[in-house]
């Protein structure tokens, strides 16, 4: 049987780096390296492209920007390859398919499915528009209001109104009562979001998140559980059961995710059926809304007080790392991580 070529895209532009570089380590050590030759290509966050020929295991540390040399793949759909400088000339390689392993802005965007789909090669995951409007938090709201699921009530700011904060800050505190959430509307991984108990942080929050994008969602405090569902599939697509996440901080930012030891997941949380129940059925229903194909990951919380499932959000590719919740619980399900990246890859061929 002829080996197929796999480019694995890791690093990249945005706030996640770090996060996709160890997600790219995972996926690489579970392909099949009988059916694939694994191309490793990361992306420095200055935007150079590299072929990294060194040991999986330095990926995190980024000794592969040095072991590397300038490698891109080709726009031009009669290529299908992966153009490599050498000192004496480019050589191509060609490529079958790309696990794009990239999380946040100029990955998980739509913008290198765009590529992609400009080169004519298949690849892991969803596609531009799901990819760009599950990262944009405000337009995934106003799909998720069409399919009737409860969200917490939302109030969107734009870049130009920002010369105006105080008609900004008089418009939020209008419709929503203090805590609010300060979100960008298009960054990953909670950077840039803040909660504002009041007049003052609430304008400082606005004045950070505007330095991560130029929209905002400025949203109610949902006060509850933080449940989670993974999602596997393309046109007919199976849900998880749920996990829960346990934060150590006020609310599950950047560092409570991945640097504070205190939090925690929780793997079948003890929650009445008909709630585990509900939450799959909006998790399938929010991604065929978006027109999901391989995976994502569905965000909810269970409302303290009324009991009810509230939607947060949908990440189209959730993290590979040895914490990330959309792995452990498809291990939960028998799937080992072997498993899964091989059935995330023949997904890609049948979308």
């Amino acid at each position: 049987m002829n080996k197929k070529n796999i480019v694995v895209l890791f690093g990249g532009q945005s706030s996640e780096h770090e996060i996709s570089c160890i997600s790219a380590a995972t996926i690489m050590k579970n392909i099949d390296e009988d059916k694939y030759n694994i191309y490793p290509v990361g992306i420095t966050k200055e935007g150079n492209w590299r072929l990294y020929n060194g040991k999986t295991e330095d990926l995190s540390k980024d000794k592969w920007v040095k072991d590397s040399v300038k490698a891109i793949i080709s726009p031009d759909a009669t290529d299908k390859a992966l153009i490599i400088f050498k000192d004496k000339g480019i050589e191509k390689l060609d490529v079958h398919i790309v696990f794009p392993a990239l999380h946040g802005l100029y990955g998980e965007d739509g913008s290198v499915q765009g590529l992609l789909e400009l080169a004519g090669i298949p690849y892991v995951g969803c596609g531009i528009l799901a990819s760009s409007v599950s990262m944009d938090k405000l337009f995934t709201k106003v799909i998720v209001d069409r399919l009737g699921i409860r969200q917490a009530k939302y109030v969107s700011v734009y870049k130009k109104e920002m010369d105006e904060i105080k008609e900004v800050v008089a418009k939020i505190e209008s419709q929503l009562d203090y805590p609010v959430f300060v979100k960008p509307s298009n960054a990953g991984s909670s950077k840039g979001i803040t909660k504002a108990h009041n007049r003052g942080e609430l304008f400082d929050g606005l004045e950070l998140a505007i330095k991560h994008d130029s929209k905002l969602l400025i949203e109610e405090t949902i006060i509850g559980r933080e449940i989670e569902c993974a999602i596997l599939g393309n046109h007919h697509p199976r849900t998880s059961n749920v996990g829960e996440i346990i934060s150590a901080a006020e609310f599950y930012d950047y560092d409570s995710k991945y640097n504070d030891k205190g939090s925690k997941t929780i793997i079948n949380p003890d929650l009445p059926r008909p709630i585990v129940k509900k939450i799959r059925e909006y998790a399938s229903d929010i991604f065929s809304a978006v027109d999901g194909r391989g995976l994502a990951r569905a965000d909810f919380f269970i409302e303290e007080k009324s009991g009810e499932v509230v939607f947060n959000e949908i990440n189209t590719l959730p993290g590979f790392t040895s914490i990330s919740m959309y792995p452990m619980l498809w291990e939960d399900k028998g799937m080992s991580n072997k498993e899964l990246v091989n059935r995330l890859i023949e997904f890609a061929y049948n979308k």
